[in-house]
């Protein structure tokens, strides 16, 4: 079986391309042929060392990937053989708060990710997709499409009179943009890019801001919401982002901590939080029951994930510099 994997070290120029055995599956497990695979920011730090420099090495990377059910082990119910299937992010999370076990039960860091042929899964972390989708559609969805969902239908329990703001056009916040839109609320985007932010507002966006040409950006927010606020925010810059979008929220609004792109450690007044009864959630994806309940969502309005540009698998390396340069608009994918 091909593979892809960091054997030597960490870095994209140590992503090689291996060839890998691969076990009969036992009883409960399922050997799944790999169609297609996602590549999220958390992936690229993972590859870089950066997101945890104590993994263990060799790991094939990517935790997200869409596949074909080739055979079964004994006793296994979940699915058969031709499904069309995803790995959940965490292979023994399907319910309830995340545990502290259910975190070393990752793809791609801990555990051996989808960037290879074949792979074998316990059937409890496998979930159907919906039949709408192509396979570089669905292999999108694993975590950057439960992380929004967790985000705001979860835990924001988004509705129509709320107003989110939604930071940049990567993977988690357009499929954010498309899930407020879904439950009818008012979104704001921001971008760097003004042709990004044209493509947003035909995904739904209602407003935007070029966060160049506008720094203050969270003032400009409050502007717009007749000084309120925003009911939610998308938070994936990080360190630089996160005194903004505390600004930009309202009275007991939610901000989600999603992402980390501009650094992991902020300076941020307390008093943001305090005296506003900010809620500030981090969000590590989301369980086996979010994902299904999504994917029950996304066939009942045949939602399209956004997918930005599709390498070859030979093209790996290619795909993981193309998503460091941070030019995409949506999900860059890995097809096999």
């Amino acid at each position: 079986m091909r593979a892809y994997e960091l054997r030597e070290g960490f870095g994209i120029d140590n992503l090689q391309s291996v060839e890998r055995s691969i076990a009969e599956p036992g009883p409960y497990e399922v050997l799944v042929r790999i169609k297609a695979c996602s590549l999220n920011y958390r992936d690229l730090l993972m590859v870089n060392g950066s997101y945890n420099p104590r993994q263990r090495l060799p790991l094939i990377p990517l935790s997200d990937g869409i596949g074909e059910v080739e055979q079964v082990g004994e006793r296994v119910t979940r699915v058969k053989i031709g499904d069309r299937v995803a790995g959940i992010f965490a292979q023994t999370w399907l319910d309830g708060p995340l545990q502290t076990d259910e975190r070393s039960s990752i793809l791609g860091g801990p555990l051996d990710g989808v960037l290879c042929g074949l792979r074998v899964f316990h059937q409890d972390g496998l979930v159907h997709v919906p039949g709408h989708l192509s396979d570089q559609e669905a292999a999108t969805l694993p975590c950057a499409a439960v992380t929004a969902w967790n985000a705001l239908l979860e835990q924001g329990n988004v509705r129509s009179a709320d107003t989110v703001l939604v930071l940049g056009t990567g993977g988690v916040s357009l499929f954010a943009l498309q899930f407020a839109k879904l439950a009818g609320a008012r979104v704001i985007v921001t971008s760097s890019s003004d042709e990004k932010l044209r493509k947003a507002v035909q995904l739904g966006a209602d407003d935007t801001i070029n966060y160049n040409r506008t720094p203050d950006w969270d003032i400009e927010i409050r502007k717009k919401t007749d000084g309120q606020g925003v009911d939610h925010v998308v938070e994936v810059g990080g360190m630089d982002t996160l005194p903004k979008s505390l600004n930009a929220v309202k009275l007991n609004g939610n901000v989600f901590l999603i992402g980390v792109l501009s650094g992991v450690v902020a300076k941020i007044p307390l008093t943001s939080i305090l005296m506003k009864q900010v809620r500030v959630q981090g969000v590590l994806v989301g369980n086996r029951r979010m994902f299904e309940s999504m994917n029950r969502s996304v066939a009942q309005h045949a939602l399209k994930p956004v997918v930005d540009k599709v390498f070859d698998f030979d093209q790996a390396q290619e795909a993981f510099r193309y998503l460091s340069e941070a030019r995409h608009f949506g999900k860059v994918v890995i097809g096999l």
